[in-house]
């Protein structure tokens, strides 16, 4: 059975039901008359219907499917008052179905976790910068909702990168604040785990600089359910609340083509952008490639030199007109980031989600990629850290670490399997990273083995490997107590050619237990593991998962992560 959306005709009744319920976007009132809006929404349609006689006949059964009697429509209607909710409708043919998980197109990539490597053979693990949250985010709507996993959506990195830590902030002139540190791993008592971040200095984005801002908005049907455009609608008006006089903003949409509604208005402006933006409505097929190329280019006519020049796409992923495919729109979004507007993207909704889709423009469009299921996420995005999310202070991060194999025989980096570069990219200029913002931090966790241990690391039959090849450098040297070196490449946000800083972690960062940032960013590397039934979580369990958590000083008083506690006790509940 295939998924089928509802555009005007079909989804009559919800849209009746959504205006009953006052479900509106940014507080616009609707009428409250289900038949009266039923009868002159399909009427509309089957005027069209009867233009088309290829149509006509399919168009007339809807419409009589749908006016048949008032116990017809009172029986819609309640679905609709549910659907509103947020379950889904899923059906072929006559027969409707919601709120089963099982019929849906999400669309996910799933990579084969990182394994281990041998010091002596690979001492350098290279990977791209990475500060979305979306894979948390829609974890946490699956829990709630009861759906299951997708071995894809769970990046433990995303995971990690969620939440906030106490680290140090940048002093000076400095770009980044670093932290590193490891300690005796929880789930495996052979092995350690090291922890590097590396965070940037939060602004108000009230100081930042001038912003040129382009909503591109899907409004296409599958937009139509309340937790998409609606929701979208919600989070944008948040949003234009915190733009001021010195910002430029621009609306374009997207259905079966591409309509600029709104044109470099002043972020202060906020009744003509909220007005514009309330005024959206979902119809149509999805262009979403005409939408890419139209935001772009109002972009590049309000460019700021040395501003914040931005697309901020809002879609459910599901372009089905046009450029389509994921490569093409990757080769598409990276010919468009050449004019230095760099894209970020909100992704919502669930059953027709394509979060490959979506990872992807992100990832090469030099912007960060957050998933909104709820107001209290949109706040935490797009006005808690606003500045995180929209201000980008160094692009194209990349992060280098060398292990000394005097003192560490293996290591696997914990997440980021879509990230990881090869050695010699690191240098390479031509080669992306990641971007940061203003406030962003970038936590990374290795599980090592060290020397001592009696875990054994991968090895080969190669004549010149060992510590012995590495022993003038290591062994015995002035370098016997560094455990390794983090080298960090970075470019300017206005700059092409990049810059380099090292840093040392040396044998007395060793925590046995670690610090409360170790052991909370190793709860939720374990619940990630735990989810995928990853082969290298050892003894991960429930109660390891949490009395990690719980061991966080003040970690009740953080909503944040006392709402992870709560959904790691529903995950399991919903197990048992």
């Amino acid at each position: 059975m295939k998924k089928r959306y509802f555009g005007k005709r079909i989804m009559a009744v919800t849209l009746a039901g959504a205006m009953m319920l006052g479900m509106c976007a940014c507080g616009k009132e609707k009428e409250n008359n289900i038949s009266e809006t039923i009868t002159e929404f399909l009427k509309q349609d089957e005027t069209e219907a009867e233009a088309n006689d290829d149509n006509s006949k399919s168009d007339n059964t809807v419409y009589e499917m749908y006016v048949q009697d008032e116990e017809a429509v009172a029986a819609d209607y309640d679905m609709a008052e549910n659907s509103v909710t947020g379950e889904i409708y899923y059906g072929e043919s006559d027969e409707y179905y919601f709120g089963d998980e099982n019929f849906n197109t999400n669309e996910y990539n799933y990579l084969e976790e990182n394994s281990w490597m041998s010091v002596a053979l690979s001492p350098l693990s290279t990977f791209a910068a990475d500060v979305d949250t979306a894979s948390y985010s829609q974890i946490r709507t699956n829990i709630t909702n009861g759906y299951s996993i997708d071995p894809g959506m769970v990046r433990i990195e995303e995971m990690i990168n969620y939440f906030h830590y106490d680290y140090e902030t940048p002093t000076g002139d400095d770009k980044f604040a670093v932290h590193m540190e490891y300690a005796d791993c929880p789930w495996n008592k052979d092995t350690q785990l090291a922890l590097v971040s590396l965070n940037t200095e939060k602004i108000d984005f009230s100081d930042a600089p001038e912003s040129n801002i382009v909503f591109l908005i899907d409004t296409s049907g599958s937009m139509f359910d309340e937790n998409k455009l609606p929701l979208v609608q919600q989070s944008m008006c948040m949003l234009a609340e915190n733009l001021t006089d010195k910002d430029r903003v621009s609306i374009v949409t997207y259905a079966g083509g591409d309509e600029v509604v709104l044109e470099g208005a002043k972020g202060s402006d906020y009744y003509a952008i909220s007005s514009a933006i309330e005024g959206l409505e979902a119809w149509g097929s999805t262009n979403g490639a005409a939408g890419i190329e139209t935001a772009y280019e109002i972009a590049e006519k309000y460019f700021i030199k040395g501003g914040n020049n931005r697309v901020i796409l809002a879609t459910d992923g599901d372009l089905n007109v046009g450029v389509t495919s994921e490569s093409a729109l990757e080769q598409l979004i990276i010919e468009k980031k050449k004019s230095g507007v760099f894209l970020s993207v909100i992704g919502v909704g669930y059953g027709n989600y394509k979060d490959n889709k979506l990872e992807t423009l992100a990832d090469k469009g030099n912007g960060n990629y957050a998933y909104i299921d709820s107001i209290f996420e949109a706040k935490k995005a797009l006005v808690d850290d606003l500045g995180a999310n929209m201000v980008t202070v160094a692009k194209d991060v990349k992060l280098q670490v060398e292990f000394n194999p005097a003192l560490v025989k293996g290591y696997r980096l914990i997440g980021y399997e879509n990230r990881t570069m090869a050695a010699e990219d690191f240098n390479d200029d031509t080669k992306d990273g990641g971007e940061m913002g203003a406030g962003h931090s970038v936590t990374a966790i290795y599980e090592i083995i060290p020397a001592d241990s009696d875990m054994e690391a991968p090895d080969s039959d190669l004549k010149y490997t060992g510590n012995n090849a590495d022993s003038e450098i290591y062994g015995e040297g002035e370098y016997n107590d560094e455990l390794f070196t983090l080298r960090v490449r970075y470019k300017e946000p206005d700059e092409d050619e990049s810059k380099l800083i090292d840093f040392v972690c040396k044998k007395d960062a060793y925590l046995k237990e670690g610090s409360d940032n170790l052991r909370w960013a190793a709860s939720v590397a374990a619940f990630g593991m735990y989810m995928k039934d990853s082969e290298y979580m050892g003894s991960t369990d429930k109660k390891l998962i949490i009395s990690l958590a719980e061991s966080v000083k003040d970690s009740d008083k953080d909503e944040y992560k006392q709402e992870y506690i709560n959904l790691v006790n529903e995950y399991f509940e919903e197990l048992d």
